[in-house]
């Protein structure tokens, strides 16, 4: 009977706690991937660079040391070696692919660094992005609607099993991952140029629902009692390790708990934008407001005596009590009445367009 078993096996070794850390295996598809990415983002940074634009080297290390180096982890590591034996692994696999990869290689604002970089496609870039149908496909809504749906049309279709017979579905169900991810990353990070800033509680509500939509993921993994990929497993005849339904069992954990915990450095860098952003808004709000100071000081004394001759005007002709009322000082309008985000919200309820109209 073993020695059927034996015949019957053509995987890996039983995985154990050293081999987890000690097995490598090469997968050229991705390291040309990755030599690739990693080349041309350096050379973009030199370019930069060696025109006087200052680029963080945090940027760098976004994108070559966390983002490709997870791209590593995911394919040459023990995940690589044995992703396609174990389904919890293959689960890993999938939220580095999907969450993982894509989010730090949006923090290493990519698309800012094509736009600078690449005379002919940079424009067109930018300009693509900028555009209402860009508007209308990237509205958040929708990528983190794709981003929930993809994995589920993954697991829940012949496609699961493809992706281990065929080294071309593989690499493109790896693609079809990270790009949802990556645009869903992007576009609400805001560190690249994006069609539409929506506001924050926006990007609250959407990141809320994709944490919603990878907790179904796996409990529908969980739940389901037909084996995800089943004909391929049996025929694999792993003779080492949990059971069909436990492995994937843990699979489906590995699919609720991991994406969950991967959102928080999503929620952390959402939190630095905002705390960015608002401190922007406060500057410019205070240079308005320091400038229009400025200028209601400068009006009276002017022009010599422009303004003593303003007022003498003004009193002789209307009166003592224009008089009395020109002396008065300017009022200014609170700033919130005036800024156009509180304008509506703050005008007096008697004011046409108040709350009250």
């Amino acid at each position: 009977m073993l020695a059927a078993i034996a015949d019957g096996y053509h995987g890996p070794p039983q995985l154990t706690f050293a081999r987890a850390f000690t097995s490598w295996t090469l997968d050229p598809w991705s390291l040309a991937v990755i030599v690739v990415l990693g080349a041309a983002y350096l050379a973009g940074v030199r370019r930069v660079r060696h025109r006087g634009v200052p680029w963080p080297a945090g940027r760098i290390i976004a994108f070559c040391g966390l983002g490709l180096g997870f791209v590593v982890v995911a394919t040459m590591s023990s995940i690589g070696v044995y992703y396609a034996v174990l389904f919890y692994l293959r689960s890993v696999q999938t939220i580095l692919f999907l969450l993982v990869v894509p989010l730090f290689m949006a923090m290493g604002r990519p698309l800012t660094l094509v736009i600078e970089t690449v005379p002919r496609f940079g424009p067109w870039l930018q300009r693509a992005i900028a555009s209402k149908p860009a508007r209308l496909a990237l509205f958040p809504g929708i990528t983190a609607f794709v981003l929930v749906l993809t994995p589920f049309l993954i697991y829940f279709t012949p496609w699961y099993a493809a992706g281990f017979r065929s080294v071309l579905v593989a690499q493109l169900t790896r693609l079809a991952l990270a790009l949802p991810g990556f645009v869903f990353f992007w576009t609400l990070l805001r560190v690249d140029p994006v069609p539409k800033a929506y506001p924050y509680v926006v990007t609250l509500w959407v990141s809320a629902a994709e944490v919603l939509g990878d907790a179904f993921l796996g409990l529908a993994c969980i739940a389901d009692t037909s084996r995800l990929g089943g004909a391929y497993y049996h025929a694999l005849a792993r003779p080492w390790g949990p059971s069909l339904a436990t492995a994937q069992v843990l699979g489906g954990g590995v699919l609720w708990v991991f994406g969950d915990v991967v959102g928080l450095p999503f929620l952390a860098a959402q939190l630095v934008q905002m705390i960015r952003e608002d401190e922007a808004d406060a500057q410019v709000i205070d240079a308005e407001l320091d400038a229009r100071d400025a200028a209601a000081v400068a009006i009276p004394g002017g022009a010599g005596g422009a303004g003593e001759a303003s007022a003498t005007t003004v009193s002789a002709g209307d009166g003592p009590a224009a008089a009395g009322e020109a002396a008065l000082p300017v009022t200014q309008r609170p700033w919130w009445e005036t800024d156009r985000r509180f304008a509506d919200r703050f005008r007096p309820v008697d004011e046409p367009g108040g709350p009250g109209q």
